[in-house]
């Protein structure tokens, strides 16, 4: 009886699949990686100073109030220029540009070059209201020669607590815009 022996021989490595793998995988997380754009803003938070500075810069001060049912735009701090109402249970974030793009236009023609803003947020506003504000605070969507670009509004932007109660002074009345206010 023969007895025949294989001979043993290194087996080789099949990379093919491994390689389709890789030729699928590679572009599918590059291009993953151009969607999970991460945005960094920067918050200017109250610092400590002498208080009487600081009532001399709160009296200048351009706040956006968020309530539940409205917005108010005050300036200089505590006098109401516009109350904004909710549109279907949402901000009227459009209105608010608007509004803001008015004050810097009024306060751009009295050589006042004002960048910060402080919005004021009850407890329990939700978090995209409140990042919706941001954006919409810091920048308007304006056509400059033919195209659609990013103009400034407030970038600088601070947090904080709105005051309690929802009263704001009101110059000469609810209705009256930009009149008594210094603007």
């Amino acid at each position: 009886m023969a007895i025949r022996r294989r001979l043993e021989t290194d087996p080789d490595l099949d990379i093919t699949s491994f390689m389709s793998l890789m030729t699928v995988l590679v572009p599918v997380l590059l291009l993953n990686m151009v969607f999970s754009h991460i945005s960094v803003l920067n918050l200017n938070l109250p610092g400590l100073s002498d208080a009487s500075v600081e009532e001399q810069k709160e009296n200048r001060q351009l706040e956006m109030v968020l309530r539940a049912e409205y917005i108010d735009i005050n300036y200089p701090a505590g006098v109401r220029v516009k109350r904004i109402p909710n549109r279907d249970g949402k901000p009227d974030l459009k209105l608010v540009s608007d509004v803001l793009q008015e004050i810097k236009r009024a306060l751009r023609d009295k050589d006042i070059d004002k960048k910060d803003l402080v919005i004021l947020s009850e407890p329990g506003t939700p978090y995209r209201t409140l990042v919706s504000a941001m954006d919409t605070a810091r920048s308007f969507r304006a056509v400059v020669a033919a195209s659609v670009v990013d103009a400034e509004l407030f970038p600088q932007i601070s947090l904080g607590d709105a005051p309690q109660g929802g009263v704001a002074q009101s110059g000469q009345g609810q209705d009256e815009q930009l009149a008594g206010n210094g603007l």
